[in-house]
C-alpha cells in the first residue's frame, strides 16, 4: 500500500478513535480509561505473540513480532512513556472540551513536527506540499477560532493549556515514530506490540494512585467505547507504522494527512454528540479538504 493511501486509511480510523475516546472519558475516570483501553490492545497482541511462539509461521509476516535486544526494548519504552504524557495531558482536556474544539487544536501539531522534520531530519516538502500542509494548518487554527464563540477563551483555560502540552508531546513522538521505523527499521507489528504492552505497565501506577484516592477523582464507568478506542487505534496506528517505514514517506506530510481524522471527529462532534457553531466551522473544513488534495498532488 502507498505511504500517502496508508495515512489517509490511518486518519480515517483515528477519528473513529477519537470520538470514542470522547464517549469513553466524558464524566468518566480518564487514567483508568486509558489503561483498560490499553490493556485491550496489549491483550490482542499478547495473545498474537503467544501464536508466534507456539506455531512459528502461523501469522501473517505483516503480524509477526521480531526479537529484540534489552536496547531496542528501551528504545520502545522511551516510545511508550513519551506517548503516556501525551494522552495524560490531551485526554483530561479531551473530557473538558467540545471534541469539534478539542481535534482542531491536536491537529495543529504536524506544525510542530514540520519544524522538528526540517531541523532534525532534514526534509524538504515540495513548494505545492508545503502550500497544502499551511492551508491544512491555517484551517486548524480557523476551527479553533470559531470554537471561542462557545465560550471558552484559550489564554486562561487550563485545559486548552492541557491539550496544547499534549499536541507539542505527540509531535515530538511523531518524530520519534519515524526514528523507530525509518531509522531503526523495527516492523510496524513490532512497535505496536511492544508499545501497547509497555503502555498498561506504564499507565498501572497511575491507576493505583487514582485506586487510593491520592487526588480528587471520578469514580469508573465501563463503557463499549472504551473496547471501540482500542481497536479504531490498533488499526489507525499499524497503517501508519507501516507508512512510515517506506522510505519515500515525508513524516511532515504523514502526520498531516493523518491529521485529517478532524474532519471525521469535526463530523461525529455534530452528529452524534450534538456540539454547536458547526456552521462556522464548516468553511475551516472545506479549507482542510483543500490543504490535503493539494498535498497529494504536489
Amino acid at each position: 500500500m502507498h505511504w500517502i493511501a496508508a495515512s489517509l486509511i490511518s486518519a480515517f480510523f483515528l477519528g473513529w478513535y477519537e470520538l470514542s475516546t470522547k464517549h469513553a472519558v466524558r464524566d468518566n475516570a480518564v487514567l483508568i480509561v486509558l489503561l483498560f483501553a490499553n490493556v485491550c490492545s496489549a491483550s490482542i497482541w499478547s495473545v498474537l505473540l503467544a501464536v508466534q511462539s507456539l506455531a512459528p509461521g502461523a501469522l501473517p509476516a505483516a503480524l509477526v513480532v521480531e526479537p529484540l535486544t534489552f536496547h531496542q526494548h528501551l528504545l520502545l519504552l522511551a516510545k511508550s512513556a513519551i506517548v503516556t504524557g501525551a494522552w495524560t495531558f490531551s485526554y483530561f482536556a479531551l473530557k473538558h472540551l467540545p471534541v469539534t474544539l478539542a481535534s482542531p487544536i491536536r491537529a495543529t501539531g504536524p506544525v510542530w513536527t514540520l519544524i522538528g522534520a526540517l531541523i532534525v531530519l532534514g526534509e524538504r516538502p515540495s513548494w505545492l506540499e508545503t502550500l497544502g500542509i499551511v492551508i491544512t494548518l491555517g484551517s486548524f487554527f480557523g476551527l479553533s477560532a470559531a470554537g471561542a464563540k462557545e465560550g471558552i477563551h484559550f489564554h486562561r483555560n487550563r485545559w486548552i493549556w492541557l491539550l496544547i502540552v499534549g499536541t507539542l508531546i505527540n509531535a515530538a513522538s511523531a518524530l520519534y515514530d519515524k526514528f523507530l521505523l525509518g531509522r531503526h527499521g523495527f516492523a510496524a507489528s513490532t512497535v505496536q506490540a511492544w508499545f501497547s504492552i509497555y503502555l498498561v505497565l506504564l499507565f498501572l501506577p497511575l491507576a493505583i494512585g487514582w485506586k487510593r484516592r491520592w487526588w480528587p477523582r471520578h469514580e469508573f464507568h465501563w463503557r463499549p467505547s472504551i473496547l471501540y478506542m482500542s481497536l479504531a487505534l490498533l488499526v489507525a496506528d499499524f497503517v501508519y507504522f507501516n507508512a512510515l517505514r517506506d522510505p519515500e514517506a515525508l513524516v511532515s506530510l504523514v502526520s498531516s494527512f493523518r491529521r485529517g481524522s478532524t474532519l471525521v471527529a469535526f463530523a461525529g462532534g455534530v452528529l452524534l454528540f450534538g456540539e454547536p457553531n458547526w456552521r462556522q466551522k464548516l468553511p475551516a473544513v472545506v479549507g482542510v479538504l483543500i490543504g490535503i488534495v493539494l498535498t497529494i498532488t504536489g
